[in-house]
C-alpha cells in the first residue's frame, strides 16, 4: 500500500514540475526549439513574432536577430529563455536567435502604421526618431523618407522636441512632459530604397 502512495507522490510532483516549466500563453518549455515568423514589418504595430506551423503570436520579443532586414520575411528558428533570475530591466522570458532557416521578400504594398513614440517598462515612452544631417532615422536600421513637404515638417517638429528632451536630459537630468500621447505614421516599404527605409505619406498626432 506505502509503494502506491509513493508512486502517487511522485507522480504528482513530476506533474506539478512540468506544469512549472510551461511558459507563456504558448506553454512552451525552457530550452525548446521552435520555429518561428518574423514579418517584413520590422518595428511597425503590426510586427509579432508568430510561431509555426500554428500562426499564433509567440507573445514573446525574439532577442539577437541582428540580420533582420525590413522588407522580408523570414522562417527562423530560436530557442525559449527563462532564466532562473532575469537580467534587471529585462523580460522574464524571451526567444533567443538561433539560425534562419527561410528568407523571402514581401511584395505587400498596402500601408501600415509605425508608431513613433512607444513606451518601455521601466522607462515610459520616449520617440524613435533620430536626425543626422539631413535625413531621418528610425533606430539603427531604417531611414524614414517622406512623400511631401508636410510629412518633412511634422517629421522635424518631432526631432525638434526630441532633441529638447536629450539637452534637458543633459544639462538638468529632468526631461519635458511629452507632447503628445502618440505620433502613428502610416508608412510602406521605399521603393527607391528597399529594406533599408519607409516612406511615409502621413502623420498622426494625438495630444
Amino acid at each position: 500500500m506505502m509503494k502506491y502512495i509513493y508512486l502517487l507522490m511522485a507522480v504528482t510532483f513530476l506533474s506539478a514540475c512540468s506544469k512549472e516549466e510551461l511558459i507563456g500563453p504558448s506553454k512552451l518549455k525552457n530550452g525548446e526549439e521552435v520555429e518561428v515568423l518574423v514579418s517584413d514589418r520590422y518595428g511597425t504595430v503590426d510586427d509579432p513574432v508568430r510561431l509555426l506551423p500554428s500562426n499564433k503570436p509567440a507573445e514573446m520579443s525574439l532577442a539577437g536577430f541582428m540580420e533582420r532586414e525590413p522588407g522580408y520575411n523570414y522562417r527562423v528558428k530560436a530557442k525559449v529563455v527563462k532564466p532562473a533570475e532575469p537580467p534587471q530591466d529585462s523580460p522574464a522570458y524571451w526567444l533567443e536567435f538561433i539560425k534562419v532557416v527561410g528568407k523571402e521578400k514581401s511584395n505587400i504594398t498596402a500601408p501600415f502604421a509605425l508608431a513613433l513614440i512607444q513606451s518601455f517598462v521601466p522607462g515610459g515612452p520616449i520617440i524613435r526618431l533620430r536626425k543626422e544631417a539631413d535625413k531621418y532615422y528610425f533606430d539603427d536600421k531604417l531611414t524614414l523618407s517622406y512623400a511631401n513637404e508636410e510629412v518633412r515638417q511634422q517629421l522635424e517638429e518631432i526631432w525638434t522636441f526630441n532633441k529638447s528632451i536629450y539637452e534637458s536630459w543633459e544639462n538638468t537630468k529632468t526631461v519635458p512632459p511629452m507632447k503628445w500621447k502618440a505620433i502613428i505614421a502610416t508608412v510602406t516599404h521605399d521603393p527607391q530604397l528597399f529594406g533599408k527605409a519607409y516612406l511615409i505619406s502621413k502623420i498622426e498626432f494625438t495630444e
